[in-house]
């Protein structure tokens, strides 16, 4: 069974719920500008300065899909990964005036995000920062990067993408730790750089280049029977 990807926005219904709760206060120009063309740090600039409504929903839909993402990746829980939009959402009205440009905007995005995540997780109780899955890839040989070959496999020329393949590499991601599965997530699904990735997790490159090449043994492992590129 096939659908279209672009088709395909899970995050879109979280987002429209929580919007309005964290934008109620803001104010609203009448003048409906466009701020599509204006850069990260300008209309960051822009919505401390004004509080601008437009300016805060521009943020949002530049990075609510994102935010989301990340959130599910860590959390694991519909649930979980609304509550912590919301809670990023909020802190985006709040504490925006703190961003002071050192990074990018998005490396801070990120870092909010993931604080927020495991801050859930904790309330939750459901966090274990455990590492320990080497047993699963002993043996595995070395192999370099499959983040290309796992998103080439699932969105094919047309658009569409399988089903049955999406679950089996949302099962197979969902069983790697959580430090794992978060380096993961940033580095081969939102493509950050392995800098950008130690500066949102306070790790250090080396740390990351290690948990990332170990996530990806594992899933080329787990993966290898669905996915023939990954047998190469």
């Amino acid at each position: 069974m096939r659908r279209k990807m672009k088709n395909m926005n899970p995050a879109a219904e979280s987002i429209t719920k929580t919007k309005p709760l964290a934008g109620q206060n803001l104010k609203r120009n009448n003048a409906d500008p466009d701020y599509k063309h204006v850069n990260d740090n300008e209309i960051v600039g822009l919505f401390v300065k004004t509080q601008d409504e437009d300016a805060f929903n521009e943020i949002v839909d530049r990075y609510g899909e994102k935010i989301f993402r990340t959130a599910l990746r860590i959390t694991r829980d519909t649930k979980g990964a609304e509550d912590v939009l919301q809670e990023v959402f909020l802190k985006l009205v709040e504490k925006l005036g703190t961003f002071n440009g050192e990074c990018k905007f998005s490396t801070w995005l990120y870092t909010v995000t993931a604080n927020a995540s495991f801050a859930y997780l904790r309330a939750e109780k459901k966090y274990r920062n455990d590492l320990s899955f080497e047993e699963h890839i002993f043996n595995i040989e070395d192999g370099v990067s499959i983040g290309a070959d796992i998103r080439n496999s699932i969105c094919k020329p047309d658009g569409s993408y399988s089903i049955e393949l999406m679950e089996k590499i949302e099962q197979a991601l969902n069983e790697l730790a959580v430090p794992y599965r978060i380096v993961f997530h940033l580095r081969d699904v939102e493509g950050l750089t392995n800098p950008e990735v130690a500066a949102i997790l306070g790790l250090s490159v080396t740390a990351v280049k290690f948990r990332i090449r170990r996530a990806r043994l594992y899933l080329r492992h787990k993966l290898s029977a669905y996915l023939p590129e990954l047998r190469k």
